[in-house]
């Protein structure tokens, strides 16, 4: 397939595409009026990945693999460490991993063919011993304990665990100090050798570049290479009821305020609109209800209920959606009592939901200044959408208060999962 070039209407932001021969996806924004490059190369492969079928054989690998691998594709045969190798270039290379995603990347000036083609190389040519991955595992080991003291990252764990009954995405993203020590280096393989093929990832680059020098780099690059042929890859589907694990829980932490966390876990299967649609929708109605700005907050610290705003995130699986608030207090029962109360209360007029769309649209336009917002809107588009949607900024323009209305009337707030950190 030859380049495309296609434009982000109304945002004047040009995407050239190309897709390789064996199957990998190539995206890349020029920015003139910008000094850095910055490029990912990911794989459609997180966390939750861990029971799948490929070319008809059924794997099933320890929780914590996709970050395991994530570690371990870092060490390299030569014993050249990337991050020493990128240092050199005088640019910073790193990696995360998600429920959904693995994504390897670095951000510099120059040299884009020589850090480009080592990214493409180290991420492709993987190196796992029997003692490499023995070895890893003190580490990982280390990491967990680390996450487990921090209060932040442990509570939204816990209440996470406690919502979902039998998905994998209640295990943390970096597995159990049991899983990652299950981890051999067959697992790796397997999991490597299926998610780390071209058809299944994708380069996004951003910033000072020419798009037809990106992607004839990374054909040089790709031609030499070999892949294994695979099929298409079945996940394990997972049934999940809508109610929660564990209704309740105290967890003892080093805080000094106590905490309140409140996990609503709703059925998202038979509501009719799309998955961007609905993640606007409930930004929305969280920043509208309970962020630092609405009513409601003002009211709680006012009467001397939180400390501080209160914070909300989302997880959300094929079937269902976590909604987590969390507020920093010492009346936990009366907390929860108001927030229970406010659910309750559908009064979010069409003036407040205009004033918030107009906020979401003003972020889709900055986000055009920035080449870490623009890969990042790709990134994510790929792995939500399954495409990039070339009409995002018409997209918050239509975004309709009968519907949102309509889709706040339709949620169920009873299956919740409530956690009280206290102080040891």
């Amino acid at each position: 397939m030859k380049m495309k070039k296609q434009t982000l209407n109304n945002l004047d932001i040009d995407i050239y595409s190309e897709v390789l021969e064996n199957g990998l996806r190539v995206f890349v924004v020029p920015k003139c009026d910008v000094n850095n490059i910055y490029a990912t190369f990911s794989t459609d492969y997180g966390s939750i990945q861990n029971e799948f079928e490929v070319n008809g054989e059924m794997i099933k690998v320890p929780d914590g693999v996709a970050h395991f691998l994530e570690h371990k594709v870092f060490e390299q045969k030569d014993g050249i460490d990337p991050f020493t190798f990128y240092s050199k270039t005088g640019s910073d290379c790193n990696a995360n991993t998600s429920n959904y995603k693995t994504t390897y990347l670095f951000v510099g000036q120059e040299k884009l063919e020589e850090n480009l083609n080592y990214l493409l190389d180290f991420v492709g040519e993987p190196y796992f011993t029997d003692e490499n991955v023995e070895k890893e595992k003190g580490i990982i080991e280390q990491e967990i304990k680390m996450y487990q003291d921090d209060q932040e990252i442990s509570s939204v764990e816990k209440i996470t665990y406690n919502a979902f009954v039998n998905h994998p995405i209640k295990i943390p993203i970096i597995g159990t100090i049991d899983s990652i020590n299950s981890i051999t280096k067959d697992d790796l393989y397997n999991c490597y050798n299926t998610f780390y093929n071209p058809k299944n990832m994708f380069v996004v680059v951003t910033g000072n570049v020419k798009p037809e020098e990106v992607i004839n780099i990374i054909k040089e690059n790709q031609k030499k290479k070999t892949f294994k042929e695979i099929t298409k890859i079945k996940l394990k589907e997972y049934d999940e009821p809508d109610d929660v694990s564990l209704k309740e829980e105290i967890l003892y932490h080093n805080v000094t305020i106590p905490k309140l966390l409140i996990g609503y876990k709703f059925n998202i299967e038979n509501i009719d609109i799309d998955e961007r649609t609905l993640n606007n929708f409930v930004a929305i109605f969280s920043d509208l209800k309970f962020g630092s700005t609405s009513e409601f907050t003002e009211r709680m610290k006012q009467e001397g209920i939180i400390t501080k705003d209160i914070e909300f995130c989302t997880i959300k699986t094929d079937k269902h959606l976590l909604l987590i608030l969390i507020g920093e207090t010492e009346e936990q029962e009366k907390l929860l009592k108001f927030i229970d109360e406010e659910f309750k209360k559908i009064n979010i007029s069409e003036k407040e939901f205009n004033r918030k769309k107009k906020t979401a649209i003003s972020s889709c336009i900055y986000m055009t200044d920035s080449i870490y917002s623009l890969n990042s809107f790709i990134m994510n588009s790929l792995i939500v959408d399954k495409k990039i949607n070339y009409e995002i900024y018409q997209h918050y323009k239509n975004l309709s208060y009968d519907k949102f209305i309509n889709f706040l009337n339709n949620l169920n707030f009873d299956n919740k999962t409530i956690l009280y950190v206290n102080k040891k």
